[in-house]
């Protein structure tokens, strides 16, 4: 059945194709409709009046009458759309009306006809449609109708196909969601037959990649049912250019030999100092690469110290790297050599490509790389660092703390924030790694090796656009179980995909798509550069949530007040405190003190009320993650509540018992120092702000969602 309604809509599309049309009419969507079982009203075509009043007498009751025109394909604005006509004098007067404006506003416009349609009762209008979105390709979108999708923009977005509990959560995503299980004594919708709308659609798009949009708008959802009383359906005027794709084991081999090289060539390494050539090489010998460093000059015999080479073919050996510190004209006939000496990798520093409109060289090069097999990591990079590996390839300043967070950006200058970010607060990176004008390695590519990488317990990657949306969505789904992805999305406001005339188009701008799929993968999307960063530094300090109870402990009531706050702004559950729990901790804290949550310790409190407190939150295994509200007193100074803090959470870690604590200081400098002696030793705590250690908690227990670590979905 399902090739037979392909081989259907294949006929009726190149039919379409064949005339030069790409905008269905409406008899032609209801064939598609009917081929996939998208329900829409039952309808007919009228050639003339008494077709037209002949039609309407067999529905039995009022009907819509729309003009068929495929020269027309905004029917309302031609006048071209009458509701609820009824009786056979009405509908030969809408009939004569209809053709009346549609000449009026298109005299060229062919005309079919008026279609005939019964009237649907009232109920929720919804949108169901989809997009081709230039970076995810075919996406599916469900969003409220009326004021709701045209001013809020309420709308939801998956990659195309979704299956059918895919399909149930896009009703829950939008934020009216309540609506449509019944408000004021109204009954709720159909769930089930709203999702099946979604649902085949999605498939729709899937099967013919033709099909540029597709608007089922409106859908009429009441509690028997969901039924379209529009579809329309416009194909693409270009065909999608096919991005080159490796299998996951070539990605793999590629990466090992970039991220973990036994032999390194610079091409246009040099003595002289300033240049971006002896920068790599200083860097290469400097931060105690071991191995081997071959630096490749016309003009030299010695570079550094170590033997120059006229040619990377003159190199003796394997090569693993090729890094490039020429001017971007010279680039492609050295890539060409660089082939010939068969090296898997090439990293280039240059400019001068296609971010300075130089589209065709970077085209050239591209070309060369791929008939070589050779990946390119660049153009227009600072380069790259693998701290594991003492590899510090980059003109930029060296970086060699070792740790688990790799980091990526497409910008120099965010690198080189990373790079500060990473030194100023001591964290330790297995990678820092630029990508540039991404000619070929991008952040899909990274995301394989990195998922794999025994070094690397976090990943944050800074990002301008994908060129492959879904080969990232692969690799971030395969790699996310694992460990943490984090994302910055710039760009937030960029106009998004092409309208093409839908009302989905119109309402899918990059970063409601981007938001909504990137949420699907399951990456933590960071709000700005310094949250990314701060995630990345802190989601591997913290241990895996094991339910949802959040209480929070402060010795500051107004602190407290802050902290709730940011607990419901990051979609945390403050705990309800069962009487023997309040009760216990009423046991610690003074009578003008608050139990409830959040326990409120007051400021006067010497360190073991602190300490009584915190050691409760951790043994009652109903409570899953402490909030810690600190306030600088001298009955408790800020290295005193650091110490003890950092004690007691080691101690219950020994004990099996590990659970994430998060803190926020609020007192004079001295509470900087304290925060910085409890993040090295597992306790997120951040000086002068509520807000960052629990978005740092959030970000946590969203990892843990997606990653299925907490038994629900993100």
């Amino acid at each position: 059945m399902a090739e037979d309604r392909t081989l259907r809509v294949r006929a009726l599309l190149d039919a379409v194709r064949a005339e030069g049309r790409t905008a269905l009419t409406a008899p032609e969507g209801k064939v598609i409709a009917d081929a996939y079982g998208i329900a829409v009203p039952g309808e007919e075509l009228a050639t003339d009046v008494d077709e037209a009043v002949a039609c309407a007498a067999r529905f039995g009751g009022p009907v819509v009458m729309k003009i068929v025109s495929p020269d027309i394909l905004h029917k309302t604005d031609a006048g071209g759309v009458v509701v609820g006509v009824e009786g056979a004098g009405e509908v030969r007067a809408a009939f004569c009306r209809i053709v009346e404006n549609a000449r009026a506003y298109a005299p060229q416009a062919r005309i079919d006809g008026v279609q005939v349609q019964e009237l649907l009762p009232k109920g929720q209008e919804v949108i169901v449609g989809a997009v081709t979105d230039p970076t995810f390709g075919k996406v599916v979108a469900f969003g409220l109708g009326g004021v709701l999708v045209e001013v809020l923009k309420d709308v939801t977005f998956r990659l195309a196909p979704v299956d059918a509990d895919e399909a149930l959560s896009m009703l829950d995503s939008v934020r009216a969601a309540e609506v449509l299980r019944g408000v004021r004594g109204q009954r709720g919708v159909d769930r089930w037959a709203l999702a099946e709308q979604i649902r085949r659609v999605s498939q729709l798009v899937a099967d013919f990649p033709e099909i540029a949009d597709v608007d089922l708008n409106p859908v009429i959802a009441t509690a028997d049912g969901a039924v379209a009383a529009d579809i329309r359906v416009i194909l693409s005027t270009e065909k999608r250019k096919e991005r080159r794709r490796y299998a996951r084991e070539e990605i793999l081999a590629s990466m090992r030999r970039l991220m973990q090289p036994r032999s390194v060539a610079v091409i246009g390494a040099s003595n002289e100092t300033g240049k971006i050539g002896n920068s790599v090489m200083r860097n290469l010998l400097d931060g105690g690469f071991a191995g081997e460093i071959h630096p490749v000059n016309p003009k030299a015999d010695d570079i550094l110290g170590r033997k120059a080479y006229k040619s990377v073919t003159d190199v003796p050996g394997e090569v693993d790297v090729a890094v490039f510190a020429i001017p971007a004209r010279f680039v492609a006939s050295a890539l060409e050599e660089v082939g010939r000496k068969r090296i898997p990798n090439a990293v280039l520093i240059p400019s001068g490509f296609a971010e300075t409109g130089e589209h065709e060289l970077q085209a050239e090069i591209v070309e060369i790389a791929e008939r070589h097999g050779t990946r390119l990591l660049g153009p227009n990079i600072y380069g790259y660092y693998s701290t594991w590996q003492d590899l510090c390839a980059t003109f930029c300043t060296p970086y060699d703390v070792k740790g688990g967070v790799a980091l990526t950006s497409q910008s120099g200058g965010i690198g080189m924030a990373i790079l500060g970010f990473a030194r100023t607060t001591k964290t330790g990176v297995s990678a820092i790694v630029g990508l540039g004008n991404k000619s070929d390695l991008d952040e899909d590519d990274l995301l394989t090796w990195f998922g794999e990488d025994p070094h690397t317990e976090c990943i944050a990657m800074h990002l301008e656009d994908l060129k492959d949306g879904r080969a990232f969505v692969e690799a971030a789904r395969a790699t996310v179980p694992k460990k943490p992805v984090v994302v910055l999305k710039a760009g937030r406001t960029a106009a998004g995909a092409k309208a093409a005339g839908s009302h989905t188009g119109a309402l899918a701008g990059d970063d409601a798509v981007y938001d909504d799929i990137l949420r699907q993968a399951g990456v933590i999307r960071a709000p700005g550069l310094n949250d990314m960063l701060e995630y990345a530094r802190a989601l591997p300090v913290l241990p895996t949530p094991q339910g949802d109870n959040v209480v929070i402990i402060t010795g500051a009531g107004g602190s407290g007040v802050l902290l709730s706050d940011a607990v419901t702004d990051n979609g945390l559950s403050l705990m309800e405190i069962p009487a023997d729990l309040d009760a216990a901790f009423r046991e610690f804290i003074p009578p003008f003190g608050a139990a409830g949550n959040p326990v409120d310790i007051t400021g006067g409190e010497p360190p073991s009320t602190y300490e009584a407190t915190i050691r409760l939150g951790l043994e009652d295994p109903r409570i899953h993650a402490l909030v810690l509200g600190y306030w600088h007193t001298i009955v408790t100074p800020p290295m005193v509540f650091a110490e003890l803090t950092a004690r007691v959470v080691a101690e219950f870690r020994e004990r099996g018992i590990a659970k994430p604590v998060v803190a926020s200081l609020a007192g004079d400098v001295e509470v900087e120092e304290a925060c910085q002696y409890l993040f090295e030793r597992g306790v997120v705590a951040y000086p002068y702000t509520t807000e960052k250690p629990v978005a740092v908690l959030g970000a946590k227990y969203r990892w843990a969602r997606s990653a299925g670590l907490m038994g629900g979905g993100s």
